[in-house]
């Protein structure tokens, strides 16, 4: 995961891109690759697998650019949101439903 964000990070400074890369503008570009990810799905099932994963590619890239420039380690706030998650979504309550938590 290091090595990834490094190369990740590297890329954009060799570009001096770093600039552009505010908080806000990466959100809204996490929000931007993951409507163009939705968009393989707009009018039915098919899909063209490697576009789809360039799209997926574009919207972890950019996840990762918002970690690096919060400074916090991916795999940390993951593993963290996942207890949380454990908590509010209990096995013996949540298997093989999608029911919202509040609502379980």
């Amino acid at each position: 995961m290091e090595e990834l964000m490094k190369k990740i990070d590297e890329f954009s400074k060799e570009r001096d891109w770093d600039q552009f890369h505010t908080e806000e503008n990466i959100a809204k570009s996490i929000a931007i690759e993951a409507g163009e990810l939705l968009e393989h799905f707009q009018w039915d099932n098919t899909y063209d697998k490697e576009e789809l994963c360039e799209e997926l590619a574009d919207v972890f890239n950019y996840c990762f650019q918002l970690a690096i420039k919060l400074n916090v380690d991916p795999k940390e706030i993951i593993l963290k949101k996942m207890e949380k998650n454990a908590l509010k979504y209990p096995v013996e309550k949540a298997k093989g439903v999608s029911t919202k938590y509040d609502k379980l």
